[in-house]
């Protein structure tokens, strides 16, 4: 499962070429006389006969072949179907498609319990330094330096911070991350960029229910505006004046089931557990790739990432705009692909105090700042004064470094916290 675009088809393709000794593939949006296979007998046998006769010239090999059922929200019966393969066991069977959290929320012939789920994201900050030909080592190395809290070389947290910078104006979609590589031009990864932006508006148009599909296309369309007030919280009144939740709420709840967004909900205490003080209608909401966002700002602002000006923010308009957003928006796509399912923030009644992120560890509650550059941790400083928390993170553009129960970390290490000792 996963948002357009992410390479589910190639990964489950690949995979599924090296492993087995047959390997077909049906793909319900470019051939929709597929979908006839699963129009009566849903048994094994019937199904295989419609596989042998629609693609002829493959072989089903029992036990050493695999199906692959590409787009498969466009085919209703061949999810139903899935039951009776998984039982029959003559092929195993790989499914993909986007925005099956909704299309098969209600549906009750979903097989439960006969099919394993993967959530699939575009590549993370990892994979992105491999697809740029970075040594997978170089990067592993750096989890001593999280866990043990020394200070990393300058000559290698400088590069990092360069490749950060990098991933911040790219993103993790494969088919910007490909297209820089082999033309080593922004200007044409950026192209691309604003074609999958369309592409994603496109999306809601084709498969959002009718009542919410502009509505649910014109909160997409507000995150940069969202991230760009100094309380980032989601408002309805953004997306339309006089907006609310009443109005908006299930188009924001589509974006979310979609995997197109990524939300993170506000608590009215730093306490454990976390769910127990979640405020249900309270919400930040980040895209699920930060290119995505990145590219909705305008060239210019790709161009002060790229030189590194974020200690300059102050004097630059355009980073001014903009920086304290998508440095959330950075952390929170890393703390997700990192496997953090549900993300929190806390902020107080009066406002003074503010933590983009809370997590839970085996210390319990871990609170963490973001910073684009060197700013002071007023609201970190604050709830470290509370004996209930163990220690906290501000993670920026700084070295690693310790004060106390403050613990500072470069934005590029952030993905460690989710496979450390710490949490």
């Amino acid at each position: 499962m996963g948002a357009r675009q992410i390479g589910k088809t190639y990964i489950i393709r690949e995979f599924c070429k090296e492993n087995y000794d047959s390997f077909i593939e049906l793909n319900f949006i470019e051939r929709e006389e597929l979908k006839k296979i699963f129009d009566d007998d849903l048994s094994p046998e019937a199904i295989l006969r419609g596989i042998r006769l629609y693609m002829p010239g493959q072989q089903i090999i029992p036990g050493k072949t695999a199906v692959f059922l590409d787009e498969i929200q466009e085919c209703d019966k061949a999810v139903s179907a899935l039951k009776f393969l998984a039982q029959d066991k003559t092929i195993d069977v790989y499914v993909s498609g986007s925005l099956l959290g909704i299309q098969y929320k209600n549906k009750s012939s979903f097989p439960v319990g006969y099919v394993d789920f993967e959530d699939m994201f575009s590549l993370d900050f990892e994979e992105f330094l491999w697809a740029l030909g970075v040594d997978e080592d170089i990067y592993k190395s750096l989890e001593k330096y999280f866990q043990e809290r020394g200070k990393i070389p300058t000559a290698i947290h400088d590069k990092m911070n360069v490749y950060l910078s990098k991933y911040l104006v790219l993103g993790g979609m494969p088919e910007v991350v490909s297209t820089f590589i082999s033309t080593n031009d922004y200007a044409a990864a950026d192209a691309v960029q604003r074609s999958l932006y369309k592409s994603y508006l496109l999306d809601i148009a084709r498969y959002a229910d009718a009542s919410i599909k502009i509505k649910a296309e014109n909160c997409y369309k507000s995150i940069p505006l969202q991230l760009s007030k100094e309380n980032h919280k989601f408002q309805y009144k953004l997306v339309e004046k006089n907006g609310n939740a009443k109005k908006f709420g299930s188009s924001l709840d589509w974006l979310v089931s979609s995997q197109m967004v990524i939300p993170v909900m506000n608590v009215s205490a730093v306490e454990y557990p976390l769910k127990n003080f979640a405020k249900t209608d309270n919400l930040r909401i980040y895209p699920n790739d930060i290119g995505l966002l990145i590219c909705t700002y305008g060239y210019e602002l790709k161009q002060m990432l790229l030189k590194n000006d974020v200690e300059d923010a102050e004097t630059n308009i355009i980073l001014r705009t903009a920086k304290g957003g998508i440095y959330e928006a950075l952390a929170a796509e890393m703390l997700k692909k990192a496997g953090i399912e549900q993300l929190y923030f806390y902020r107080s009644e009066s406002g003074t105090v503010e933590i983009e992120f809370l997590i839970e560890g085996i210390d319990g509650v871990i609170p963490i700042e973001i910073k684009a550059g060197k700013n002071r941790t007023k609201s970190l400083n604050t709830i470290l004064e509370s004996e209930e928390i163990s220690y906290g993170y501000k993670f920026s553009s700084q070295n690693i470094g310790q004060s106390g129960k403050k613990i500072t970390m470069p934005l590029y290490m952030l993905p460690f916290i989710c496979r450390s000792r710490d949490a």
